[in-house]
């Protein structure tokens, strides 16, 4: 037993303290000493008593499993685990051993943090596996979460259908729970989900004031209608990702009015459900408004379309910054591409055709200038037309990924010579790529 040092000290004591509670602070002190000295008995240092700040700064770089293993050295760490500044960003992982390789967080875990520190919760997401088991078990824990207010939520399924074969009501009535409660929801991803637009008006009525970024591509249930409700009222939305069957001429007149802070990025997926759909225009005036109030925005587009598709795009100048072709496009469409897109920054084309692109690609190193990559997958260019693009576009080009069988010997440059040729335009080594990493 520790002997306490000082009459004076000792005087005071025994005239405050009565003899049990003087007992009970000597078996404190001795059962902290113990403790700590357990903990820095290797290492002669005494990690009991680090500061607390220190140990939340230690304990954030920690994954949650080494956290937890943390949490059990002694009472003070275990303290430190609970501690709301490391519960108010969670990502639960919810998959089924039977269908997935992914790790899960444990049920107990999650218990723990509906019952302890669902109010401390700021920054939430979700990743699923394909299981619809999973997808119910994140509604279920969404519908627990009454307490906290969210500043950011992600849905995020690891393959399909996920979230889609979840029964609507169960999801709307989850997803409702949130965008009551939380009130300062800022960013939110809700991608392939049964999300609708009643739910959009719940999300709108709570969040107007602080959302600034939606992502909800794929989402059939939600209306052009239900879309513009959250541009009309949503005035600070800086990011949003749709699918271009929501676009509208109404949404972009609304991201452009004078109300609505100026937009950053602007994604949009253009997805063919069957061979032969119909895609409606969007008129050139829209675009020209969304320019003019906000002439530094990103206009992102991925097409996922057949040939005789492309009939209603780029038939007129269009503001697309970063272009993405995921199935064969053709000739003619690469040419419009070039006369139309003058502030394309970014081009991938993962598949053509037989036919060389060289007029195709000359016309966008000339109309394009602010063009600094480029990606080319199954296509077919002259090595000398390949040489006078990079020429054309010079050092302004920092990613060129061409595959090499892209690449066509001619009289002037063999496939030896043209990595030397283009090195000495681009004022750095370059060498074809071998697979493609777009």
């Amino acid at each position: 037993m520790k002997r306490i040092k000082g009459g004076e000290e000792d005087s005071k004591s025994s005239t405050s303290e009565s003899p049990t509670e003087a007992c009970k602070k000597v078996r404190k002190q001795t059962g902290e000493e113990s403790e700590a000295a357990e903990v820095g008995e290797s290492s002669g240092i005494d990690w009991a008593r680090l500061p607390q700040e220190l140990l939340l700064h230690l304990f954030q770089y920690l994954p949650l499993l080494d956290r937890a293993y943390a949490s059990q050295v002694c009472r003070r760490w275990n303290q430190a685990f609970h501690m709301p500044e490391l519960w108010r960003c969670f990502e639960f992982e919810l998959n089924q051993p039977a269908s997935s390789y992914l790790k899960a967080t444990h049920p107990d875990l999650i218990k723990q943090i509906i019952n302890r520190h669902s109010n401390h919760l700021q920054y939430v997401s979700f990743k699923v596996d394909s299981s619809t088991e999973s997808a119910e078990a994140a509604c279920d824990i969404l519908s627990q979460l009454v307490n906290c207010s969210l500043k950011t939520l992600g849905l995020i399924s690891t393959a399909r259908p996920s979230f889609m074969e979840v029964p609507k009501s169960h999801f709307i009535s989850a997803l409702t729970v949130v965008f009551v409660n939380s009130k300062s929801l800022s960013s939110l991803k809700i991608d392939d989900t049964p999300v609708d637009d009643p739910s959009l008006k719940v999300l709108v009525a709570n969040n107007s004031d602080t959302l600034k970024l939606l992502k909800m591509n794929s989402c059939p249930h939600v209306s052009p209608a239900g879309i513009l409700c959250v541009a009309d009222q949503c005035h600070g939305l800086r990011e949003l990702a749709l699918n271009y069957h929501l676009l509208s001429d109404d949404l972009l007149l609304a991201l452009s009015s004078e109300k609505h802070v100026h937009l950053e990025h602007l994604r949009i997926d253009v997805v063919s459900e069957n061979p032969g759909q119909h895609f409606h225009t969007i008129k050139k005036s829209s675009w020209d408004a969304m320019v003019r109030h906000s002439p530094k925005f990103n206009l992102v587009m991925y097409f996922f379309l057949y040939e005789d598709e492309f009939g209603p795009f780029f038939n007129e100048e269009i503001p697309v910054t970063h272009l993405y072709f995921g199935r064969s496009v053709s000739k003619e469409v690469l040419g419009r591409v070039g006369l139309h897109c003058p502030r394309l920054v970014e081009l991938v084309v993962c598949a053509n055709g037989l036919r060389p692109l060289d007029e195709e690609l000359i016309r966008i190193a000339k109309h394009c200038t602010q063009l600094s990559a480029i990606g080319l997958g199954e296509c077919e260019v002259s090595c000398s037309a390949f040489v006078e693009f990079v020429k054309m576009c010079g050092r302004r080009l920092s990613q060129l990924s061409i595959m090499e069988e892209v690449l066509i010997p001619d009289d002037k440059y063999s496939l030896d010579e043209i990595h030397w040729e283009v090195s000495k335009h681009l004022g750095r080594v370059w060498f074809p790529d071998t697979m493609p990493i777009w």
